[in-house]
């Protein structure tokens, strides 16, 4: 196989055995070199910025910032590294809002491994990738709304949660035995994310959508 200039490449995946199964497969590829592994959202966005890689390979799904958190992140501080973003999911809404906020790929884990490489050559050639597994509109169905609560991560929504039962910032870091910067961080993702200002607008949003602490986001 032929190959090219060296690429750099930064691996975030909170399963081990996935992060470690997918960095022995970069590695078949001698042209990549990866520069790190991490296993929470955090860390891969400090490690982005800080290492400021060719290329990023993001779980969509972890642990105190989402995939689509860490895009978000990348894309504002004006990072050019390559994003592409791993996951389950099929969910359009999700996949559309991965690409307006700055993803240059998404690919499914159940795919076969080859997507990966595909992702790689075809983001290189300029375009953005979308695994042939999933329909070609995700990607040209940009100007549609994904629901709001689709976007939060688990945790987030805990916090969401907790907010509209009338909990304090700081007894929620206590009860999830996190920084109360942390909830403070949490709590304005929600806000940005679900489009709403203060905690009665919090209140608001959760009796238009009859939820409370034990309904699940859709």
């Amino acid at each position: 196989m032929e190959t090219g200039p060296a690429l750099t490449l930064v691996l975030a995946d909170d399963h081990g055995i996935v992060r470690e199964g997918i960095a022995a497969f970069c590695k078949s590829r001698p042209d990549i070199t990866i520069l790190g592994q991490c296993s929470d959202g955090e860390q891969a966005l400090e490690m982005i910025l800080e290492r400021k890689p060719d290329f990023a390979v993001l779980d969509l799904n972890m642990p105190k910032l989402s995939g689509l958190d860490i895009v978000r992140g990348v894309r504002q501080a004006n990072i050019r590294t390559k994003l592409i973003v791993l996951s389950i999911n099929r969910d359009d809404a999700i996949i559309q809002e991965l690409f307006r906020s700055g993803a240059d790929g998404y690919v499914l884990k159940d795919g076969p491994a080859r997507h990966l490489f595909d992702a790689i050559n075809f983001i290189l050639d300029g375009g953005q990738y979308l695994t042939p597994l999933l329909r070609r509109d995700s990607l040209e169905k940009s100007s549609q709304k994904p629901d709001p609560l689709a976007l939060l991560s688990k945790r987030e929504y805990e916090v969401f949660t907790l907010l509209v039962d009338g909990m304090r910032p700081r007894d929620i870091a206590k009860m999830l035995e996190i920084s109360p910067k942390t909830v403070d961080t949490y709590r304005a993702n929600i806000m940005r994310k679900l489009e709403v200002e203060g905690i009665a607008g919090l209140v608001r949003f959760a009796i238009q959508r009859n939820l409370n602490s034990k309904t699940p986001p859709a």
